[in-house]
């Protein structure tokens, strides 16, 4: 009965679909709640849990990723369990769920990214931030790409965190890139790496970039590399001078004095230079079979009727000669079968976490969001913690107030047996642990922390025969 939820005899029982930051911060709160029994499975259609801050997390920031102890310790409560291996509407559908939890959490991010909209954008040479980012990191899904680093100059349009670890990926020397658990593939293709000249392209000025001062700082620290910013690009036009004076913000005023350091720095004559630019748009790739330049526009600020201060076209075009331009303006979440989806946002309709039904304007019963398919990609990874909290006290309330899925559902142990006649190979954590123990092994002969598989196939194999070796081991001992 739905009164019964949440004790010992009437589990709640909620679903995660993704295992990113927001997934392991809801399930986080849930566990919290004092006197509410609850089974949390999370699923993720990779063998391999914690979304981007294992593909997305550029492979020389091995601090940001120690946060996945924190989602170990998640993971280690007894009512806890990993699916991995498992992909929505392939090996479960929205009915198996309905049928299997009184609840749904969706936290499937935003996997695509969002395109410029300039001819020829389709050119060979002209890839998105999402593909080179999977595929340094050694994701599967972007494993078999190549990108040809032989041009001389390349772009990366963009004035985010993404943007500046492309950037400090294309210029960093090898000896640095093999210190961290950048993909195999990767390593050796970035090698043979010709590029000289990476222009970082933003359509704001200075005041308005949204890189952090810890990736702008770490441009002006790569060995071999001159960090290259024009004094009058740093010259606050009025609009943000007077927004600089009126609103403090220790991130921005940090970046401020960063590019100005960065604009009288004499050049040594590096081997490779990263330039910044401010105020200008890409309006055109030109080439005919592949990308021979970037046409740009440059760029004035004015105040628009809202009061924020927004970039317009001017008359002056500039042209750069190069072979390689790299998107990164920002991710968008794709939809999902038999759930709502706002295509002109990118996101899951919902308020404060509950899915919302256009055609009703009221909430779906028993289904939630989180994360960036719930809010749009934006934040750091910690921004996904109070996101997460505020999705689950919605659910709780709904809890409380009877307005969940109110039909019994099956134990645990049928949908596992359902799972294993569907998806036989599917991951569970302690699989996945004997994953990373594989990884971290294969990296130690190099000095990385880690070589990653990046096949799935690899994975699983590698994964069963460290457990055939293990049960060999133990049998052996038994009979010893």
């Amino acid at each position: 009965m739905q009164g019964d939820l949440g004790t010992p005899d009437a589990p709640l029982r909620v679903a995660i679909i993704g295992s990113g930051p927001s997934g392991f911060y809801a399930a986080e709160h849930l566990q919290e709640q004092d006197h509410l029994e609850v089974q949390i499975d999370m699923y993720d259609r990779l063998p391999t849990p914690f979304g981007l801050v294992r593909g997305g997390v550029a492979p020389d920031h091995q601090k940001i990723k120690s946060v996945t102890r924190v989602y170990d310790k998640i993971a280690a409560h007894p009512e806890f369990r990993f699916y991995g291996n498992v992909e929505m509407g392939r090996d479960l559908t929205h009915a198996d769920l309905s049928a299997y939890y009184h609840a749904i959490i969706y936290a499937v991010g935003a996997r695509t990214d969002r395109r410029m909209g300039i001819p020829r954008e389709h050119l060979p040479g002209s890839h998105s931030a999402t593909e080179f980012v999977g595929w340094y990191n050694a994701h599967p899904d972007f494993r078999s790409l190549g990108f040809d680093l032989t041009s001389r100059s390349a772009a990366v349009v963009g004035n985010g965190n993404v943007a500046m670890d492309l950037a400090r990926i294309l210029a960093s020397p090898r000896d640095v890139l093999a210190q961290t658990d950048i993909a195999e593939h990767a390593l050796h293709a970035l090698e043979g790496n010709g590029i000289e000249e990476i222009h970082v392209l933003g359509r704001r000025g200075p005041a308005q970039a949204a890189f952090t001062n810890k990736e702008l700082k770490e441009l002006g620290e790569l060995p071999g590399v001159d960090v290259v910013v024009d004094p009058a690009d740093v010259a606050l036009d009025p609009l943000s001078a007077a927004a600089v004076a009126r609103t403090p913000n220790r991130t921005r005023d940090r970046n401020l004095d960063l590019l100005r350091e960065f604009s009288e720095r004499p050049l040594t004559g590096a081997p490779r230079r990263i330039v910044l630019h401010f105020l200008v748009s890409p309006v055109e790739i030109v080439g005919t079979e592949r990308v021979e330049a970037l046409r740009i526009v440059h760029n004035e600020l004015y105040e628009s009727e809202d009061g924020s201060i927004r970039p317009r076209p001017t008359e002056r075009i500039t042209t750069i000669p190069l072979g390689l331009v790299f998107r990164a303006i920002g991710y968008q979440g794709v939809p999902l079968p038999g759930i709502p989806f706002d295509a002109m946002r990118g996101v899951i309709p919902n308020e404060q976490g509950r899915i919302i039904d256009p055609a009703t304007g009221g909430p779906v019963e028993g289904e939630y969001v989180v994360g960036w398919i719930k809010r749009g990609p934006q934040g750091i990874i910690g921004t996904n913690k109070p996101d997460s909290q505020e999705t689950v006290d919605a659910l709780l309330a709904d809890l409380t107030s009877g307005n969940l899925h109110k039909q019994e559902v099956p134990p645990r142990t049928v949908l596992e047996r359902l799972l294993s006649e569907r998806r036989r190979d599917f991951v569970s954590y302690e699989d996945w642990q004997l994953i990373d123990l594989l990884e971290q092994e294969r990296g130690k002969a190099s000095g990385a922390p880690r070589v990653k598989f990046s096949k799935v196939e690899e994975m699983l194999h590698a994964l069963q025969e460290r457990k055939l070796a293990a049960a060999e081991e133990a049998r052996a001992e038994a009979e010893g």
